[in-house]
């Protein structure tokens, strides 16, 4: 450091730790776990009274939306209290949507950190409201791990999309998303839908009009697409 005149303060530096705490998140040898400060915090939260309280509560929420395989959809009853014009009213609906998001932080997986020297794949999946996906790889031990997860709701327009469709805007959606690890890199890509053959003739030409004209070129530049079973949304 003396020699590259690199300068730290002794104070605010951290030596032999196993993890150290960076930017709402703790850095380990097994990877990215959520603040616990945080997920507490979430967890301990009164049901909100007002719009103002469930703004604030979603804002902590979202901040740690990578750890959740369908936060976008389980946030919808919530969100939709914060449309404008909306009237409150706490239903059953979003009671659910509360307590499934508080669980899921709670049980939140240690998140791989990324190695540039091993293959990625994504898993995509959409639902009638959102569209999700994981950015997946295999370790040194020969575990599949979750690097990150993202989801969002789906636009009005979007919506109306038939189900292949949905699939390949989640495709597209994961490919921009996780771009900063999957440019240059050996990657495969999946989706859940049981449609797969319409999602490679959409892909292929068959049937390639409109915005699947717009996305074929960058998907199918970017990984092979199988299927995986399940789904985010069951």
């Amino acid at each position: 450091m003396r020699e590259n005149r690199l300068y730290a303060n002794i104070n605010k530096c951290i030596f032999g730790a196993g993890e150290i705490p960076f930017l709402g998140c703790f850095l380990g040898k097994d990877g990215v776990r959520a603040d616990p400060e945080k997920v507490w915090a979430i967890a301990q939260w009164p049901v909100p009274v007002s719009q103002k309280d469930l703004r604030k509560w979603l804002g902590l929420a979202n901040y740690l939306h990578k750890y959740s395989a369908n936060y976008a959809e389980m946030a919808r009853p919530l969100t939709n209290l914060l449309k404008k014009d909306a009237v409150w009213s706490w239903t059953s609906e979003a009671q659910q949507a509360f307590e499934a998001i508080k669980s899921s932080l709670q049980s939140a997986p240690i998140l791989a950190l990324p190695d540039e020297d091993r293959p990625f794949s994504v898993v995509c999946d959409a639902s009638d409201f959102a569209i999700g996906c994981a950015l997946l790889q295999v370790d040194a031990e020969g575990r599949e791990r979750v690097v990150s997860f993202q989801s969002r709701q789906l636009k009005a327009a979007e919506k109306n999309y038939p189900v292949h469709d949905k699939e390949l805007l989640a495709m597209k959606y994961a490919l921009v998303k996780f771009r900063v690890h999957l440019l240059g890199q050996k990657c495969s890509g999946a989706t859940h839908s049981a449609n797969l053959t319409l999602v490679q003739h959409a892909l292929s030409g068959y049937i390639q009009v409109g915005h699947i004209a717009v996305w074929s070129p960058f998907i199918l530049g970017s990984s092979p697409i199988g299927q995986k079973a399940g789904s985010f949304y069951q």
